[in-house]
């Protein structure tokens, strides 16, 4: 078996139709992958999400992304962006946003700049939330007594100690 040969059993044409990148938004897709766990490396989808658009598509979620047609892949890219409308409200990633009230689903870089904008909007104001992240302390009600704790070992290094202790013992000798 020569090295240029497919070993999973396809065939040099359909190598050929492979598309190893696929663009949703600003996000370059594995088209290698299956659609789902393609889609699972898009910010603000995850696997029920992938789930659900590919479902909504109309597209095999097993399929490799790179090999659909040009249809179902514009089918994919519209079940992304237009969300928001086809999933309950509490499936949505932005229920009732702050300055608009209106309930959308954000992804990608879209996503992040929302989320720093909310973090800044409560450090702002001072809320409870916002001066634990300023403080870069847990937000969540999550414990803080021991763990999360970003200083340096806590505890007695024994090593050093005895180290010091011999540096002292030989330097008395002098």
């Amino acid at each position: 078996m020569s090295a240029e040969e497919p070993q999973d059993g396809s065939t040099e044409e359909e190598e050929d139709n492979l598309r190893y990148f696929v663009r949703i938004g600003q996000t370059d897709l594995d088209g290698t992958k299956t659609v789902e766990r393609s889609l699972t490396d898009m910010n603000g989808i995850g696997k029920r999400t992938a789930r659900i658009v590919a479902e909504n598509a109309g597209v095999d979620r097993t399929a490799t992304f790179g090999r659909l047609e040009e249809e179902d892949i514009d089918a994919v890219v519209s079940a992304v962006e237009n969300l928001a409308d086809e999933v309950p409200p509490w499936l949505t990633n932005r229920q009732n946003d702050f300055y608009t009230g209106e309930t959308t689903h954000q992804i990608g870089n879209d996503l992040q700049q929302k989320r720093r904008h909310d973090i800044n909007r409560m450090q702002m104001i001072n809320s409870y939330k916002g001066i634990r992240h300023q403080r870069g302390q847990k937000v969540r009600g999550q414990r803080t007594k021991s763990t999360g704790r970003t200083e340096g070992t806590i505890g007695v290094n024994v090593e050093a100690i005895r180290e010091e202790a011999e540096a002292e013992e030989g330097g008395d000798d002098e």
